[in-house]
């Protein structure tokens, strides 16, 4: 195909390791799907492919989720037709102006939800709601810590959970991004201090579970604000990776349970994954959770756009234009 073209990562390392180069999609073939991306989500875990920590072959292409139009349809596929906006938030690849899916990953994007929105929400979309849904199905009165709580997955998290009910304390880095959440008691003090904090918010109990995509930096800080038989969610690293864990410190902190849970094991099958997008759908209609885009950068900028995820210099979610 004339003039598609693509972000990779030519080595590991630094933004400056990605670069653009022309490309040919080929055609899609049994059950596959070709889409002209309109719009391509940033999220954390592209970072971990740039950098080597999550390996992938050289030259690796970058991104995961991405949104736009069928514009070739392959053997086999029923339900899309050429014209269908459609989502894509699996795999690797999306940053690219044209790229082929299995049609078994991908979802309609009802009307009411742009491409944008949709580009800006699934991946993260869909994280909130297995936090929220199926890894813990907190009741009404429960209360959740959640971090990064300005962030992507943490500013779809929060309203998620407060629709349930739920009491939010919610954690950012900075007093600007504190002031930007709406939970119910929001917090940017250090982490040395926040188990303090939490504390004094709860009657010196802890909280339910912690929602934790910091990872080493926000570690021992999350397990002490847990009350007992309390669960850590502990689903990205933005800070690095976690280190090895004691038990001991499991039983010491009050029979803790703790999870690493990852998106693609809740939406393993086509079923799973539509009735999870179908949930984000819906609350993206009824209002409960909106895309927050902060920034958006053209794809070609990609390097740049890394820069500013890594150096904390992002609110809500970003895009890449092709």
């Amino acid at each position: 195909m004339a003039d598609a073209w693509r972000m990779v990562a030519r080595s590991h390392g630094g933004p400056e390791v990605i670069a653009r180069e022309d490309f040919d999609p080929g055609v899609p073939g049994d059950g596959e799907l070709l889409i002209a991306q309109e719009a391509i989500g940033l999220n954390f875990i592209d970072t971990y492919y740039r950098t080597g920590l999550y390996p992938a072959p050289l030259p690796t292409p970058l991104g995961s989720e991405g949104a736009g139009h069928v514009v070739a349809v392959g053997p086999g596929v029923s339900g899309f037709a050429v014209g269908d906006r459609v989502g894509c938030a699996h795999g690797l690849g999306a940053y690219a102006s044209h790229r082929i899916v299995a049609a078994e990953r991908a979802v309609k994007i009802p009307d009411g939800v742009s491409s944008e929105d949709a580009a800006a929400m699934m991946l993260k979309g869909m994280t909130a709601c297995y936090l929220a849904e199926d890894t813990v199905d907190l009741a009404a009165g429960q209360v959740a810590l959640v971090h990064a709580a300005a962030g992507g997955v943490g500013s779809v998290l929060v309203p998620w959970l407060r629709d349930k009910g739920v009491v939010v304390i919610a954690h950012c880095g900075s007093a600007e991004k504190a002031a930007l959440v709406d939970a119910d008691h929001s917090l940017h003090g250090s982490l040395a201090d926040l188990a303090a904090a939490v504390r004094d918010l709860t009657g010196g109990q802890g909280v339910d579970v912690v929602y934790d995509g910091v990872g080493k930096d926000s570690w021992a800080a999350s397990l002490a604000c847990l009350k007992r038989r309390g669960l850590m969610v502990s689903y990205g690293n933005a800070s690095g990776a976690v280190p090895p864990v004691s038990l001991l410190d499991l039983s010491k902190g009050g029979s803790l349970y703790v999870t690493r849970p990852t998106l693609f094991d809740y939406v393993a099958t086509a079923e799973a994954l539509a009735h999870t997008a179908d949930r984000l759908f819906d609350r993206m209609q009824r209002g409960v959770v909106r895309a927050v885009i902060g920034q958006r950068f053209a794809l070609a900028d990609a390097a740049e756009a890394h820069r500013a995820l890594e150096g904390r210099r992002t609110i809500g979610s970003t895009l890449l234009i092709p």
